[in-house]
């Protein structure tokens, strides 16, 4: 009988760990041991919570000058086939690692820190980002993940791999929590379709007891919560800012930085575009010492879809034009739009994700 318990327990953990890896909409492959999670905090309130600083990156762009940026309806690729939708974003570019200053032919030589914006992502695109990049691994714990929402709630299902492939299903709720990371509480848990989420409570056993996530950067436990860091959780270019609300709603999950982009002053451009002004940014052969770039649609009448991996192919599909600050301005075709050739990779982006 004990043997058995500690057996169920031990499946109880990573279901619940699946269901707190898909809510915060972000994956990795192996991480790197730079990083390391946040500490953990009490339960979060329903409502977002007042603005903190956010976390001190590893390193700022030469002469500390940094890249602002602003993005305005952008479909932005966590990999070729799933994007998460940029409704407004304001922030800064940095330069990690060894590099000076941000590389666009690098996706790791440089994050997003976030000031201000919403940022969105549907159950579909969601579940693709976990196959492919999360859970990629022959050897990974979960996989075959769908993921749905019904009633405000995430539904997850999958196969518990290194059980057997045992079919699991998850049921739980998303909030931020006051140190701007993601809280996932999960409330209904079922395995070969059998509850057993009550039997972790009619135990006295947390979530912490049984979830071992010293190995998983961005993921730690608080109790019966998981606490998810987006910026360690998301493939490059890591977006990092404080979460202060997420909700789920119209079939997306929803996330607010800072005051979701109440702040914002009219667009600098007509459309859909991403801005980067200030400090240096290196593009192909191109080097801009004091960077004035913008990046606008071709199609404003849908969002710009914008493949940071594959993003020459979308300049060369369009065309250029240089300011008379000697800024430039680069008109780009929408990557699911590209030729078969240039985005056989991909898939168009779900249709929950356009105007």
């Amino acid at each position: 009988m004990g043997a058995s318990m500690t057996k169920r327990m031990k499946m109880i953990g990573l279901v619940v760990l699946g269901l707190n890896l898909m809510a915060c909409s972000k994956g990795t492959q192996p991480r790197s041991a730079a990083d390391t999670p946040a500490p953990a905090t009490s339960p979060a309130p329903a409502t977002p919570t007042p603005a903190a600083d956010i976390p001190a990156v590893a390193t700022t762009p030469t002469g500390g000058k940094t890249v602002k940026t602003e993005m305005r309806n952008v479909l932005f690729h966590l990999t070729d086939q799933a994007a998460a939708r940029i409704e407004t974003l304001t922030g800064e570019l940095l330069a990690t690692g060894k590099n000076d200053m941000p590389v666009f032919d690098d996706k790791t030589s440089f994050e997003v820190r976030v000031i201000s914006g919403k940022i969105s992502i549907t159950p579909e695109a969601l579940a693709s980002v976990l196959n492919s990049y999360v859970f990629a691994r022959s050897d990974a714990p979960l996989k075959d993940l769908s993921v749905s929402i019904n009633n405000n709630r995430l539904i997850i299902k999958g196969k518990m791999h290194s059980k057997g492939d045992i079919p699991f299903q998850t049921e739980g709720t998303v909030s931020a929590a006051p140190d701007g990371r993601l809280r996932v509480h999960t409330e209904k848990v079922k395995a070969l379709h059998v509850p057993v989420k009550g039997m972790m409570g009619v135990l006295g056993i947390e979530l912490a007891d049984v979830v071992n996530t010293s190995k998983i950067d961005g993921l730690d436990t608080d109790k019966n919560d998981l606490l998810m860091d987006l910026g360690k959780l998301l493939p490059p270019p890591h977006i990092r800012g404080k979460v202060t609300g997420v909700s789920v709603e119209n079939n997306t999950i929803v996330t607010v930085f800072g005051d979701g982009g109440a702040s914002l002053t009219a667009p600098k451009e007509k459309g859909n575009y991403m801005s980067f002004e200030g400090g240096p940014v290196r593009f192909g052969k191109l080097l801009m010492e004091s960077s004035d770039l913008t990046v606008l649609d071709l199609d404003p009448a849908d969002p710009l879809d914008w493949n940071q991996g594959r993003y020459k192919d979308q300049l060369v599909a369009g065309y250029s034009k240089i300011t008379r600050n000697f800024g430039l301005r680069a008109y780009v075709k929408d990557f699911a739009k590209l030729p078969r050739s240039s985005a056989a990779a991909a898939t168009t982006a779900p249709p929950a994700l356009k105007n």
